[in-house]
């Protein structure tokens, strides 16, 4: 069995022609965050294994080779032990030798909201289906991978994997972590998707508002959401009163 040690909280990992068994250790460097959750996010060629974590000994799938191929598919478990978890790949019997890569992207959480099947549990880290109150979203604008001014073009709903996307038309960007929110060449219009959960039940709406939230898998998840007008009266009553934990 080939040990392979991960040392940092989000990456991937490419098994090339798999075969016997790899044991992956995750085990950040960052040895005061408690992270309580893991996700994994199959390559959508996923092939040739699947994926265990091993507790107290035993092994609990959590992706078989079927599951691999499924797009948007991410599955989510606590972590016992935060400072380190190991997940073990079991290549499958192959009768050929044709090219198969077992890749996954994983990342730990450090959130306690973790209830509900598969992608919810990472959905819910950030998508409360709740209005933010003024302390929420006066974080929210410090701390997240995105935040950006635009409006609605379009909302589309994925019933099989309980997502919504939010397409936004976006009038300016204030801080993205990577390319989500990009310049289209023939129009010049800066746009992107949101992703949030299915039973947030998004609608079209008009006007502006400030979208912030995280990004998981490449992907940019929902938080705080308010109308433009009505941030700019919350940040402002805040900065008045020396209370913005970041500038603006």
């Amino acid at each position: 069995v080939e040990q392979v040690h991960l040392r940092c909280t989000e990456g991937s990992l490419e098994w090339m022609y798999p075969a016997r068994a790899l044991r992956v250790v995750l085990e950040p460097n960052l040895a005061s965050a408690q992270h309580t959750t893991v996700c994994i996010k199959p390559a959508s060629d996923f092939q040739g294994a699947s994926i265990y974590v091993e507790r107290a000994g035993q092994l609990h799938l959590v992706v078989s080779e079927a599951e691999g191929a499924r797009p948007h598919h991410v599955s989510c478990f606590s972590a016992h032990t935060p400072q380190r978890v190991a997940l073990f790949l079991q290549a499958s019997p192959q009768r050929d030798i044709s090219r198969r890569t077992a890749s996954f992207h994983y990342e730990l959480l450090s959130n306690q909201s973790t209830a509900g099947p598969d992608l919810k549990k990472m959905a819910l880290v950030e998508a409360m289906c709740r209005p933010c109150d003024n302390m929420e979203l006066l974080m929210a604008i410090c701390s997240s991978d995105f935040v950006v001014k635009g409006s609605i073009r379009s909302v589309s709903h994925d019933p099989e994997n309980h997502m919504s996307q939010v397409d936004v038309r976006v009038q300016r960007v204030y801080r993205q972590k990577n390319q989500i929110f990009q310049q289209e060449e023939g129009s010049g219009e800066w746009r992107g998707p949101i992703r949030t959960l299915l039973q947030c039940k998004v609608k079209k709406g008009g006007g502006d508002f400030l979208f912030t939230g995280n990004e998981h898998f490449g992907e940019a998840w929902l938080g705080c959401a308010p109308r433009f007008k009505d941030f700019l009266l919350v940040y402002q009553a805040a900065r008045e009163r020396g209370a913005n934990p970041c500038e603006f």
